[in-house]
Formats: C-alpha cells, structure tokens, sequence
C-alpha cells in the first residue's frame, strides 16, 4: 500500500465531541445534485432529493466534514440545502443557476439488479462549470463523483495550482467510457483511486475477467481500484493488494438509487477520518463502504442515510466483521 499517496500523513488528529482537532480535515466532492423520482416495487417518490455528490456528501459527513461544489436550479427547495448544512456539508460551493435542477426519473423492476430510466433532464447541469471557493483551497481529499471527465479534469487542475490534494478519487459511468474514454484516461492519470462498477470495468478494459480488467485499469495511471458488484459486494484492486468486501445482507432493498455513492462516501469519508492508508485501513475502509451504502438501500432517497447515528454504523460494521470470520 505504499505507493499510494505517498505523502500523506499517518494519522491526523482525533475528533472529540465532533470537532476536528489539529488539522482541519475535509473533503471536497465535486458533482451532482438532483431531484429524482424514483418507483420501486415497495412505493415510489416524486422530486426527491438526489444526485452523486448529494449521496457521497451525506455518507462521507459520517466521518468528516464535506464540502461540495454543485449546481441546482432556482426550483430547488431551501429545505434541501438545510439538510445537507445539517449533515456537516458545507454548502458555498452550491451554485444557484437560472432554470430548473438536473431531474432523473427511472423504476426498478422485482428483480431491482434491472433499472429502467424514464427520463433525464439536464437543466441547469447541463452548462455547470464547477467554481471552487476560495475557502475550499487546500482540502487535503478531494472526490470526483460521476460527472464530464472534462470537468474533472478542469477540477483537478484548479486544485492543484496552489497544492496538489493527498489523495484523489474519482467515480465514473458507462456514458462517459463510451464517448469520452481519451478524456477519462486523462484524469486517471492524475488521480489516485478510481471506483467503478463491475460492467464499468469490463466496458473500459474490453476484458470480462474482473482481475485482468483491473490490471489494465491500474496500468492507465490511478494507484487502485475499487469495482463495485452491488448485492454481491466489492472489489479492491491494488499493483501490492487484493481485498473482497461482502455485500451486507438485507432482507429487503427499498430503493437501491445512490447505493453506489453512498458506498463511495463511507469508504472515501473513512480513509479521511484516519488519514493513513495501510493495508488495515483501507480494508476496514471498504467495509464501512459497504456499511453505508447498504443503509442507503433502506429507504428511498436519503430517509434511512438521515437517519442512522454512530452507534447503528459500528453495530452494521461489527456484524459484517463477524460473518466474515472463520
């Protein structure tokens, strides 16, 4: 695990009470924030709050503070922003465009593996150029959610003209693989970790065997990758490590939109909260990942990811560690 952001430091100072002491350590994620109406089989929803930095922010505000740069229309409702404040995001960098929000409707089947989107309208998104505070200047982790890879690179280059971030991450999709896949190994060459789910893997490498398909992605640029499979878990991929993490086992999954990002923000968040990465950590780190994108799948938009404490996150954490003992 050496070689993976270098120069990071060990450790960074505990947090007591809630308050970092020390150093001040955060996140920026740069993405989407939506409005999305989503049908699954155990009811439907209609505008609520959604997007890939919205879910990521949420989940990672669990283990540090976040600060996000998005772009919502003038429809969007104040109550929204109130909750992300609520959950330690600092919202600055959400910018309030003329127009509509990014909206995304779609409905999952029985068999919730299969998604059907209805409609996708970009609105306001469709012309969002990230703007990076002043005070988000020098945030040691930064996450690239799943947006252009033009823009993340934009992004990346913003950041690092005064200091280079410790560690960068970045999501991706199939879209952007299909149409902008020079512009997307562009960023992996800057960026530390890429996370990307199992068909993402096989589509960007042309290669079905989930190892050899990691092999070629690392060998673009990024230090590790983390492919996730859903229900059947996730898969850490390093040039010195391999580490599976399980899926935790739900009896039923109410809506399994942002799951992703929401596994995204515990891993991400947790990496931040411990500021090292050995082997240990970023094991312990896939697992709250998992903890937290599970949660995600509990209830339709963010309801159950609102509503869980530390104490529900260490129960889930410990009895993922005990099914996995023998």
């Amino acid at each position: 695990m050496a070689n993976i952001g270098d120069n990071i430091p060990q450790a960074f100072p505990s947090r007591q009470n809630g308050v970092l002491r020390g150093v001040k350590v955060a996140i920026l994620v740069v993405g989407s924030v939506a409005l999305d109406s989503v049908e699954t089989p155990f009811g439907k929803v209609e505008d609520a709050l959604g997007g890939s930095a919205t879910y990521f922010g949420v989940s990672a505000s669990s283990f540090t503070p976040v600060k996000l740069v998005a772009a919502v229309g003038t429809d969007f409702p104040a109550k929204h922003v109130d909750l992300l404040k609520k959950h330690k995001i600092d919202t600055t960098g959400l910018e309030k465009m003329e127009g509509k929000t990014f909206r995304w409707a779609g409905v999952y089947e029985t068999n919730m593996n299969n998604r059907r989107t209805l409609s996708t309208c970009l609105n306001v998104f469709e012309k969002f150029s990230p703007k990076i505070p002043e005070s988000y200047q020098d945030i040691p982790y930064l996450f690239l959610a799943n947006i252009d890879p033009d823009l993340q690179y934009d992004v990346l280059d913003k950041v690092s003209r005064r200091k280079r971030p410790k560690l960068i991450a970045l999501d991706t999709m199939n879209l952007w693989i299909d149409i902008k896949k020079e512009s997307l190994i562009k960023v992996l060459k800057k960026a530390d970790i890429l996370l990307i789910n199992e068909s993402e893997a096989r589509q960007f490498a042309q290669e079905h065997n989930l190892v050899k398909a990691a092999n070629i992605i690392l060998a673009h640029g990024p230090k590790a990758v983390v492919i996730k499979q859903g229900e059947y878990g996730a898969l850490y991929f390093s040039k010195t490590t391999v580490f599976s993490a399980p899926a935790y086992l739900l009896e039923s999954v109410c809506d399994p939109t942002g799951a992703g990002d929401s596994f995204a923000g515990g891993f991400f968040g947790y990496l931040a909260k411990k500021g090292k990465l050995d082997d240990k950590t970023v094991r312990q780190a896939m697992i709250y990942g998992t903890v937290m994108g599970s949660f995600c799948c509990q209830g339709f938009s963010l309801d159950k990811l609102c509503k869980i404490s530390q104490k529900d996150i260490q129960k889930r954490y410990k009895e993922i560690k005990e099914l996995t003992v023998f």
